[in-house]
């Protein structure tokens, strides 16, 4: 299927949609071995050789693919789901078979999720010996205090196992004057942790959503969305 190529440049991790622009007027790119310049190029990643800065990229027949995606409210991180409605419904057919979520996010949950087949990668970002930094947005309601915040910053038991404290911190106030969004940090990640701290506390949850892991952000990902992780991306998760 032909796509454009600043797209293509941009789902695979190079840079913002608008820089792969600049980067395609400047030379840059070739395809094929020769250079580009036009805007609105389409490209067939199965067949098409692009080359950035000198350097071949879009090489997917490699054994490893891993991903990032901006998820939607509403989809489950399984294959299959009453209503249809799964994340992978959004990634390319051609390897969405392939892959595994490394970890979860609820179906009322939204934000950074990663998918990939490399086992080593899904390891690292799953296991809580490695204490994975992942930061949170969660809008609440309830009896919000200084009382329910040190609590939220302290060990807590979830489901008979007493989780690792959390750092909690309110950024700022909802739109709602009876609503505050917080931010969580988490190094463990335990299933469905955040909802049932807030639970526990008697706050209600109306949006969750993963901003980051580790170094890793949405970069300006729109909810469906997603992107190839570059080497780099890859490499430093393992780190």
């Amino acid at each position: 299927m032909k796509v454009r190529l600043q797209k293509y440049l941009s789902n695979l991790g190079v840079d913002s949609r608008r820089k792969c622009e600049q980067y395609i007027t400047e030379g840059l790119v070739k395809i094929n071995g020769v250079v580009v310049t036009k805007l609105g190029t389409t490209i067939d990643p199965e067949t098409d050789k692009v080359v950035f800065n000198e350097e071949r990229i879009g090489d997917h027949k490699s054994k490893y693919i891993s991903i990032m995606m901006n998820k939607p409210r509403g989809y489950v991180c399984t294959t299959s789901d009453k209503e249809g409605k799964t994340v992978f419904e959004l990634i390319d057919k051609d390897f969405k078979d392939t892959l595994k979520t490394a970890g979860r996010l609820d179906k009322k949950s939204e934000g950074l999720l990663i998918l990939s087949n490399d086992g080593e990668l899904i390891y690292y970002l799953t296991h809580p010996s490695f204490n994975q930094r992942k930061v949170y947005h969660v809008m609440v309601s309830g009896a919000f205090n200084d009382r329910v915040m040190q609590q939220l910053n302290s060990q807590m038991n979830i489901d008979g196992y007493t989780i690792k404290p959390a750092e909690v911190k309110a950024i700022r106030p909802g739109n709602n004057p009876k609503r505050v969004l917080l931010r969580f940090i988490l190094k463990e990640g335990r299933k469905r942790q955040i909802r049932k701290m807030c639970e526990q506390l008697n706050l209600e949850v109306h949006r969750l959503q993963r901003v980051q892991i580790k170094n890793l952000t949405l970069q300006g990902l729109r909810p469906g969305e997603w992107r190839f992780l570059t080497k780099k991306e890859v490499q430093d998760l393992k780190k």
